[in-house]
């Protein structure tokens, strides 16, 4: 199994790290013909301004788009999730509206408030998902048919997932927590799997291992 790993602007390298940890080959994607044979693929942390502009230029976008329709599972952390909303508040242009949320950018202030937070993510198990949240959005709005993985204490919205969709307001990755990573290579075996139909799933289970 390959997942792509958005590789033109921002925190990469600490997705290729991880997906290297639990076994999975991490392909890391700056053009159209990196996406051939890559069963999922994750966006990371970084500008999210500077990464749409270069997704455009490029020509990232329809490949990515025809990725996600084709159920390939898509991962986004923190400008990632903003990359993958429907709505931005306070920003940019949408780039691939595949997830019905509304998220506003920087809502814990600058970097200088970054924090570390312990979260409770019932499908990855009962031990807590520890995220970095570094100038991390917000969801302020999720549609009827998101799933709210994660909450902060006091309620706001930090992790979503819409079928085939997931995306985090923080990063698991350089907390060296690796259960969403294992989440989207459980999704992308099943979107792979020939004796499903097709072959092509558009809607994977939730099953997940919960090993660390």
């Amino acid at each position: 199994m390959r997942i792509g790993v958005l590789a033109v602007q921002g925190a990469f390298a600490e997705h290729m790290t991880t997906l290297a940890a639990i076994g999975v080959e991490g392909v890391a994607v700056r053009l159209p013909s990196d996406l051939e044979d890559v069963s999922g693929l994750i966006l990371p942390g970084g500008e999210s301004t500077a990464q749409r502009r270069l997704i455009e230029r490029w020509g990232l976008r329809e490949p990515i788009l025809d990725l996600a329709r084709s159920g390939a599972p898509l991962f986004g952390t923190c400008a990632g999730m903003i990359l993958l909303a429907h709505d931005i508040l306070d920003g940019d242009p949408v780039t691939f509206p595949l997830l019905d949320i509304a998220v506003r950018r920087n809502a814990f202030g600058r970097q200088l408030d970054s924090f570390e937070a312990d979260l409770r993510v019932l499908m990855l198990g009962d031990r807590p998902v520890h995220g970095v949240f570094i100038r991390a959005p917000v969801v302020e709005r999720a549609g009827l048919g998101v799933d709210v993985l994660a909450r902060l204490e006091d309620g706001r919205i930090v992790a979503v997932r819409e079928r085939n969709i997931v995306a985090t307001a923080f990063h698991p990755e350089l907390a060296g927590e690796t259960r969403f990573h294992r989440l989207v290579a459980t999704m992308a075996a099943e979107h792979d799997d020939p004796g499903e139909g097709s072959g092509r799933r558009h809607h994977p289970t939730r099953r997940m291992g919960q090993a660390r």
